[in-house]
């Protein structure tokens, strides 16, 4: 069936009907689509945000190069979309053929942030497809889940019937074929995702069982089946250079969240951020060489017409040769106007150096992450930066012409103190400071501040999330302090916060909680216009829970409900890192310091490169 001739005389009626037409310059339509294995990628937010994300563009262009594997793109519709289709009793379609999800073979969502569960499950409400693997037969589509929250899946798992733990691009195409050479040799659907089970990375979540403590939190997670593994290890690339990476990336017609050419130019952060969560989970650190990079760089531009070139990773500055490779990009390109830029910055002035290097043909504002407001607390969190560092750094760029500095900080991080707080505030006023010196131009600082949520293997996993009335009143002595010409002070709402922590944190329990959430109407909870918290404080009761299960702390003792998953960050480094923490003491970046911290990802990678040159 083919949905979108008839919808498409009625997209006048929705905001931005740009997000549903698809046309976009490099797409790709196959013909002969009844032989051909059929994969929907879904991305469960807005077109606009689906369509900036990475691992989209890798996979699409991957599965499309394959002759005999079709592979469509859907994201999921806004309220006024979502609203026409139900009225009409029209089905979630894809971009490129119109066709119905639901008669797509495979279909593969991204888990991409805690906040889009109830899109994903709505999303299948649309394609017709049950929202609980236990609901589906052979007639429905596989169900995949993947992507950067999978380390902690276990709220959405009941919705998936496998999800893959790791970086998907050496893997992909064989679970494709491994997955239709089951079900060409007639295996149900039961069979086949016991033996899909055995594969590298792969998670069947209806292939374990979970028992949990009469007080609340897991006890025990096994296999049903003896054959099934015990723990999932999760799969990396080991050589970015021989990897698949896309030139031809898809050019939308509207605007969107990031709308340029990217390189991933490395993947992997080892300087231990003891609440980051992507410095742990993307280990090791791996590089694409400069000569791919140079390679890359010129085909992506030339078959795109970008005029503005991201390099990416967690830490792009600590890029092996990040000087010579920008140099010979900026060389290389400045005359065309296309603009280099860096998505990530160290606090000190060689990166300010470097970004003087990247913006000669367009200056944007800097971004610097302090995070905390202390050298103390920095040191709890493994955050190594003086305020001297920051000082000279923002003092470098007001000397060089920037006139717009946004300062990041977290609050509710553990060990915190009200002298934590004054801290950020004198760290704006000084900067604020600087800028009229140093400047004598109008400055901009721009200040976020967020809510910390431990996230799971972190060495923060164990410790409790602040709870709301702390973070009320943190927020609110921050707003009477941190205010004057120029300056801009922006936080996160705090009960947005409450259920991205609980769904961080969580088990299969808060599945009900989801589709409880979702039935009262719970769509786009990262928005701040469309978050209703009522929803979830009702949908928790309903099912007899309550927040405070999932985000105090947990015991080191106790079982968490992510245990199953083998990161290759050792559980020991982690609590070691906790403990470290909570004595102020700091770990170096192995990388740097030339000496191993013991964090245990060489045991489980010993063939990746770890120390690139």
């Amino acid at each position: 069936m083919i949905v979108s001739s008839k919808i498409e005389n009625k997209l006048y009626k929705v905001e931005k009907p740009e997000r549903y037409i698809g046309r976009e310059w490099n797409q790709i339509k196959k013909e002969g689509t009844t032989q051909k294995k059929k994969i929907l990628l879904c991305f469960p937010d807005t077109y606009e945000i689906g369509m900036s994300h990475l691992g989209i563009k890798i996979l699409y262009h991957l599965l499309n190069k394959q002759e005999d594997i079709l592979c469509e793109r859907a994201f999921a519709p806004w309220i006024d979309l979502e609203n026409l289709l139900r009225e009409e009793g029209l089905p979630l379609f894809s971009l490129e053929s119109g066709h119905r999800a639901g008669d797509f073979d495979i279909i593969g969502f991204t888990l991409q942030y805690e906040m889009s569960y109830t899109n994903i499950i709505n999303m299948l409400d649309l394609a017709n497809i049950p929202l609980y693997t236990e609901d589906r037969d052979g007639s429905h589509p596989l169900i995949i889940g993947g992507g950067s929250t999978v380390y902690n899946s276990e709220p959405a798992a009941p919705f998936f019937d496998l999800i893959f733990i790791g970086e998907a691009e050496d893997f992909i195409i064989d679970l494709v074929n491994t997955y239709f050479n089951f079900k060409n040799q007639g295996l149900n659907r039961k069979d086949i995702l016991k033996k899909m089970s055995k594969l590298p990375g792969v998670y069947v979540p209806s292939m374990y069982e979970v028992s949990y403590h009469k007080s609340g939190g897991v006890k025990e997670f096994n296999p049903k089946f003896p054959e099934i593994k015990k723990t999932i290890k999760r799969q990396i690339v080991n050589d970015l250079d021989q990897s698949f990476y896309p030139t031809g990336f898809l050019v939308p017609f509207m605007d969107i969240v990031h709308n340029r050419a990217v390189i991933e130019v490395a993947r992997g952060c080892t300087r231990g951020c003891r609440f980051c969560a992507a410095g742990m989970t993307y280990r090791p650190v791996r590089e694409r060489s400069k000569e791919r990079i140079l390679e890359l760089a010129e085909k992506i531009l030339e078959k795109t017409g970008y005029s503005e070139l991201s390099l990416n990773s967690l830490s792009t500055v600590d890029y092996s040769d990040i000087e010579t490779l920008v140099k010979e990009l900026t060389d290389r390109f400045s005359g065309q106007k296309i603009s280099i830029s860096l998505p990530s910055l160290r606090i000190d002035e060689f990166s300010v150096r470097l970004a003087e290097e990247v913006q000669k043909v367009r200056k944007s504002g800097l971004t610097f992450a302090p995070e905390a407001g202390t050298e103390r607390l920095r040191r709890v969190i493994n955050k190594g930066v003086g305020e001297k560092d920051l000082y000279q750094a923002v003092r470098a760029a007001f000397n060089s012409g920037w006139d717009r500095i946004k300062l990041y900080f977290m609050i509710g991080l553990p060990t915190e103190t009200r002298k934590d707080l004054e801290g950020i505030v004198s760290m704006v006023d000084r900067v604020k400071k600087i800028g009229r010196q140093t400047s004598g131009r109008r400055t901009n600082i721009e200040v976020s501040v967020s809510s910390f949520i431990p996230k799971p293997f972190t060495p923060f996993q164990w410790v409790a999330m602040e709870n709301r009335e702390s973070i009320e009143k943190k927020q609110s002595y921050l707003r009477n302090n941190i205010k004057g010409r120029g300056v801009h002070l922006s936080w996160n709402e705090p009960d947005m916060s409450l259920v991205e922590g609980l769904m961080a944190r969580g088990d299969r329990r808060l599945a009900p909680v989801i589709e409880k959430a979702w039935q009262k109407g719970a769509r786009f909870d990262g928005w701040n216009e469309l978050f209703d918290f009522s929803l979830w404080e009702d949908a928790l009761h309903k099912s007899n829970l309550k927040f405070s299960t999932f985000i105090s702390g947990y015991s080191p003792e106790k079982c968490l409900p992510w245990a199953h998953i083998n990161m290759g960050v050792d559980r020991e480094f982690l609590y070691n890192e906790y403990k470290k923490a909570l004595s102020e003491e700091l770990t170096p970046d192995c990388r740097h310091e030339g000496r191993c911290t013991g964090c245990g990802i060489n045991l489980l990678f010993p063939e990746a490169d770890l120390y690139a040159d």
